[in-house]
């Protein structure tokens, strides 16, 4: 048996960067699900841990040559490679791009190996560069993988208003999502009082918008809303439900909006309404922070899949987000485990629809159950991922392309 190590190419930890917290949880079960093979990572030059290999310094024009060089000497089973258009990009002296140039050459370079590209951002309706650069890429790469169907079958309508042909190496495999982070009611005491949640008159039932705070999250959608949802939903049921927006910034080109959206909780928590809480959105911690609240709102108007999205999947929280917006809106119909809005004023009522029916929070949660255990767990992905391998390494032996079937 062979025991050739699977190489991934990605950004990683402690980079603060969703795709490297991606590649660091898709590694631990890609291991999980290949024991006899080791699983290694080069990544950026910030990256570390064992078997992890900082070779892609993007302030040269060929810093591709290095990771070429250093996947030739690994002698892979297959080379997997993580995909986001600014991770792979180079800027000469005049600031101006190549448009990932590099990371096209790069597959060109090692195109002799089995090469499995996981492209992160696929938009429904793709910018002229976008379409190029997809066409480029699926030329390039002997599988690539899109996180929803909706990409695929997109695509194929792109591509023939072109006039160009669709790929046919395309796989749909969903962001994945873990299985064993899931607390019982009678847990959460526990969590609280590690958060120091337990002090500061926190509710026994919350809304939360956790995660990192970006301009695109739109938390200040429900912030502008939530005293007169907040009064609502105590006239109508007597209770008292606290909204806990929990996170930090991670980019410094949000921090107008971080500012103001944190000034704007403060603001409702000085009324008994809302508390913040300052963290850092990873690992563990994340899960936790999350398995406090009763739902999740996740008002984001720019995405094309989420990392936020699959956490909350992961602790099977009831949740509502923004409609129509890419993957958010698809996994939301494929799993029934959440709500959607499209405006302030159906935001407003889907939030005081779930926060007053219990009954509505468990079943969507039971949705959000048999979705993970059958569609999205991690161990599921890792054994399509695998199957991805076997495809790229088939075409690699026989000089015959993947050829997979159309969506519709």
């Amino acid at each position: 048996m062979s025991h050739k190590p699977i190489v991934m190419v990605s950004s990683y930890p402690p980079r603060l960067c969703g795709i490297a917290t991606f590649c660091e949880e898709a590694r631990e079960f890609i291991q999980k699900a290949n024991p006899h093979r080791e699983v290694l990572v080069i990544s950026h030059t910030d990256g570390r841990g064992e078997g992890v290999f900082p070779l892609i310094d993007t302030t040269k024009r060929d810093w591709w040559r290095p990771v070429a060089r250093k996947i030739e000497q690994l002698k892979p089973y297959a080379v997997h490679v993580e995909h986001e258009y600014g991770l792979y990009e180079y800027h000469d002296p005049r600031g101006v791009g190549d448009g990932n140039d590099g990371f096209l050459d790069l597959l060109e370079a090692i195109g002799h190996l089995p090469i499995v590209v996981e492209p992160h951002t696929v938009h429904g309706r793709l910018r002229d560069f976008e379409a190029d650069f997809i066409y480029k890429l699926t030329q390039r790469s002997h599988v690539v993988l899109f996180k929803c169907h909706y990409q695929k079958w997109r695509l194929d309508w792109t591509f023939h208003g072109r006039n160009w042909p669709t790929p046919r190496n395309i796989m749909v495999v969903p962001h994945g999502a873990r299985s064993d982070k899931r607390w019982g009611v009678h847990e959460i005491p526990a969590l609280r009082r590690e958060f120091g949640l337990d002090t500061i008159g926190l509710s026994d039932h919350v809304v939360g918008m956790i995660g990192w705070i970006q301009s695109n999250k739109r938390w200040d959608i429900l912030l502008s809303m939530w005293e007169d949802i907040h009064a609502e939903i105590k006239a109508r049921t007597g209770q008292e439900w606290d909204l806990l927006a929990a996170g930090a910034m991670r980019d410094p080109h949000h921090k107008r909006d971080y500012e103001e959206w944190k000034s704007d909780v403060q603001m409702l928590a000085g009324k008994g309404l809302a508390h913040y809480h300052e963290f850092i959105p990873r690992g563990d911690d994340y899960y936790k922070m999350m398995a406090i609240c009763d739902f999740i709102v996740l008002p984001s108007t720019d995405e094309t899949q989420s990392g936020t999205l699959a956490r909350i999947i992961a602790l099977n929280k009831p949740y509502i987000t923004t409609a129509p917006m890419e993957g958010l809106t698809a996994q939301t119909l494929e799993s029934q485990g959440g709500l959607l809005f499209t405006t302030k004023k159906m935001l407003r009522s889907q939030v005081i629809k779930l926060a007053t029916d219990e009954n509505l929070r468990l079943k969507l949660g039971e949705n959000l159950k048999r979705y993970l255990e059958n569609e999205v767990c991690w161990e599921v992905v890792a054994q399509q991922y695998n199957k991805a391998y076997q495809l790229a390494r088939k075409a690699v032996r026989t000089g015959q392309p993947v050829v997979l079937e159309m969506e519709f």
